[in-house]
């Protein structure tokens, strides 16, 4: 049986964060990784103490709103912003790690993950967004999909 690499070990643990998210429309879980330990943890959700999507409904379903438009109207955070402030609540440095998300981000966590010092991000789905690959590719962020991705280690 072949080896785990190190990029599928912390993907196949990004899949099962993904699993606690409450959105109805698309379950995403983000870890933060350096040196090979993760630093923190993140699934798109209400924020603490919120009633989630599923006992309230989807805002963005109500209003028509397409995936990667408007993301200032819902009532979740995205996974990559959860994993974000979990680090900050918590007094980590994430800057120089890599962020695993099982899509890619959006242009507002774009924006964070350059600002936060994160060098590589790994995703294994896509995410309809177009501003948000030219402003990871500006700003020298690396973007991998682990789909393509071989076991190396």
């Amino acid at each position: 049986m072949a080896r785990l690499s190190w990029d599928e070990y912390f993907m196949n643990i990004t899949k099962l964060v993904a699993e606690r998210s409450t959105c109805l429309r698309n379950r995403v879980g983000a870890i933060i990784v350096r040196d090979k330990h993760i630093l923190a943890t993140g699934y798109n959700g209400a924020p603490q103490g919120l009633r989630h999507c599923e006992e309230t409904g989807c805002l963005r379903a109500e209003l028509n709103i397409p995936s990667g438009e408007r993301h200032e109207l819902c009532r979740g955070i995205h996974a990559e912003q959860n994993a974000i402030i979990q680090a900050a609540a918590f007094g980590m440095s994430i800057a120089g790690g890599t962020i695993y998300s099982t899509h890619h981000p959006c242009v507002v966590c774009s924006k964070m993950i350059i600002n936060a010092g994160i060098k590589r991000i790994v995703i294994e789905d896509d995410y309809p967004d177009q501003l948000a690959p030219s402003m990871l590719k500006e700003a020298r962020v690396t973007v991998d999909r682990i789909s393509s991705m071989t076991n190396t280690e």
